[in-house]
């Protein structure tokens, strides 16, 4: 039996194997309500049948300037809470664990979906249906709009709409939730030396710029009680000299765990337009690796995982805890199904609608 197949326990909660769903971006609410959609549900929907471990939502916004596009999801609004709430439900009744990733997307935000705009580059003009994006400090990403620089009462609202989030996400059902620290949103740009040039107390060494993500990790682990397990996702690497790296993220992750968070979600990039990454299969897995055995941290690696095999190995050799697939998935729902089938572990999550469609020796 591969240990891939082996479950894990979180602060209680229980996750049937360690093949687990990406958040990934969907830019699909049909309006600028941030009111989740029968496509999410479809589309989380099938990735729980098809057995995978944990489901993580796309990134979902604590406020309204906090979305990469008026196409986001959010759970700022109890209208939105309530459009998870079947959602949530039907991935915990395929026996799934639903999980949520909380974002900001910070001077990354009121940007064109990626799809359904091909032509429009750039921020959203606000008579358009976009906003002025906030950041840790005055500078543009690529093409977008300067943001404007965050005030500490500004600072003190995030820590707040986190905090809020988190209890509205716990109240609909979901059991995990995962802080977005990555990608070059908006705790990545207070992290990164790249986006964050402020000279207060969230600006210059390594705990100045770790604090708002540790006050977040610290409200949302007060708002949520010991019950709930609370997930980071990092970027290992700006794979930009004099940018953030694995060991700042090591670091930062021991700290995290320190104010309340468990696990550790390691993917990269995202910081800065431009940047060459050497993309080749597991290529992100040695940041996780270092994270995990520098830390002394449970963590999941990401990118480029796509055969069972591959996955297995990740975990069997220690490089991580977990394996979080995104684009093999959207390809193969039932990764999780074949993939027990190809290793050949015995599992007992097969839909009873589907039993008939199992693979046979």
């Amino acid at each position: 039996m591969t240990s891939l197949f082996d479950p894990i326990t979180l602060r209680g909660v229980t996750v049937r194997n360690r093949i687990w769903t990406s958040p990934m971006c969907q830019y699909s609410v049909l309006d600028e309500s941030g009111v989740p959609q029968t496509w999410q549900l479809v589309h989380l929907g099938s990735l729980a049948v098809g057995g995978s471990g944990i489901v993580f939502t796309e990134a979902t916004s604590v406020n309204p300037e906090g979305r990469i596009s008026p196409r986001d999801t959010g759970i700022w609004s109890d209208e939105q809470a309530e459009a998870w709430r079947p959602i949530v439900a039907f991935i915990t009744e395929q026996g799934a664990v639903p999980g949520i990733q909380l974002a900001h997307a910070g001077r990354k935000a009121s940007s064109w979906p990626a799809w359904g705009f091909e032509d429009r580059h750039g921020s959203v003009p606000v008579e358009e249906g976009g906003w002025a994006a906030v950041a840790p400090s005055a500078v543009a990403f690529g093409d977008l709009a300067v943001p404007a620089e965050l005030d500490h009462a500004g600072i003190d609202a995030i820590v707040s709409d986190f905090r809020s989030a988190a209890r509205r996400s716990v109240d609909v059902g979901f059991r995990i939730i995962e802080l977005h620290a990555a990608h070059g949103y908006l705790l990545h740009e207070f992290l990164s030396p790249i986006a964050n040039h402020r000279t207060d107390e969230y600006g210059g060494s390594l705990e100045n710029r770790a604090r708002l993500l540790l006050r977040i990790v610290s409200a949302v682990r007060d708002e949520v009680g010991d019950g709930v397990p609370l997930f980071v996702r990092f970027s290992g690497s700006d794979w930009t000299p004099g940018g953030w790296d694995e060991q700042q993220t090591a670091t930062v992750a021991a700290w995290a765990q320190e104010a309340g968070a468990d696990f550790f979600d390691i993917s990269s990039g995202g910081i800065q337009t431009g940047v060459r990454i050497p993309l080749e299969p597991g290529y992100q897995v040695p940041f996780a690796e270092h994270v995990r055995s520098s830390a002394e941290v449970d963590v999941s690696a990401v990118g480029l995982i796509t055969t069972p095999q591959q996955a297995a190995d990740i975990v069997e050799n220690g490089s991580a805890d977990a394996v979080m697939l995104a684009r093999e998935l959207l390809r193969d729902p039932h990764f999780p199904l074949r993939a027990a089938h190809e290793l050949g572990a015995t599992i007992d999550y097969w839909p009873p609608q589907y039993l008939r469609a199992q693979w046979r020796d």
